[in-house]
């Protein structure tokens, strides 16, 4: 059901049993999935593209210009996957010439007040609790999840099913299957609890901590590390991601932490 009171220009493109409640405002060059519920007072500007069956609540503003003093109009998207959820007063911000969009992938949960700017890119199955903020250019891969407060410094890539606790500011890059904590960021341990739940085996768990324990802490600088990672651990699929990733990582990672006594490496 679309409410009369929605203003929806007619050159929007919407599809079949699409949900719009009242004072909701989309422009014209919007594209939106079937079966997506759209609350009351959201605003989706020119360049948004929604998937279906998503929710999103009121107070969003999806596909607004970047904030970002080099955008000079260029014609960009904010683009949203299937069956996510926005919750309120998200705001996303549409690309500029860098990326030309701004992505939001399938089965995420962006809470409350989260912020994602100009040329972000998500995955899919990725959670931001509220109030995390995003500043431009940010990579985030599937499954990783921010909690409460987090902020992301512009560049940063964090990596497939890492774990950012709450408050932490991010301004080095989190390599894949680790937690991260304190001020300045730090490693505190694999995300066990998280790939236990996805179906992880423990070997692949002990396989990742064990890169991580000469990565992060045996105090190693990183050229000895990759050195060590490169002879002790055997060829899979974890040394290979985790190695690339720190290749591609020119800023560098989080430090290193070495757990003290009672705490989870």
């Amino acid at each position: 059901m679309i409410s009369p009171l929605a203003v929806i220009d007619p050159k929007a493109r919407i599809g079949n049993n699409v949900t719009i409640e009242p004072f909701t405002m989309v422009y014209g060059d919007v594209e939106i999935g079937d079966g997506t519920w759209i609350a009351s007072n959201v605003t989706i500007y020119d360049g948004a593209r929604i998937g279906k069956n998503c929710r999103i609540f009121p107070g969003a503003v999806i596909s607004a210009i970047p904030q970002d003093l080099k955008y000079k109009g260029e014609k960009t998207t904010a683009e949203i996957g299937d069956n996510t959820t926005i919750r309120e007063f998200v705001t996303m911000n549409k690309g500029t010439s860098d990326k030309m969009k701004t992505v939001i992938g399938s089965n995420c949960l962006v809470m409350a007040y989260a912020h994602i700017a100009h040329d972000c890119i998500l995955g899919s199955h990725i959670i931001m609790a509220n109030n995390a903020t995003l500043a431009g250019h940010v990579q985030i891969d599937d499954w990783a999840i921010l909690e409460g407060l987090v902020a992301v410094q512009q560049f940063i890539h964090i990596g497939a099913h890492s774990f950012i606790a709450g408050s932490s500011l991010v301004r080095k890059n989190v390599p894949p299957y680790a937690k991260a904590a304190r001020e300045p960021l730090s490693y505190i341990g694999v995300n066990s609890v998280g790939l236990k739940r996805r179906g992880f085996s423990n070997e692949d768990i002990n396989t990742i901590q064990d890169i991580y324990r000469i990565l992060f802490v045996q105090n190693n600088n990183m050229k000895k590390a990759i050195a060590e990672i490169e002879s002790e651990i055997p060829e899979g699929r974890y040394k290979s991601e985790i190695l690339q990733f720190i290749e591609q990582s020119p800023k560098g990672l989080m430090r290193g932490f070495t757990p003290s006594e009672g705490e989870d490496e």
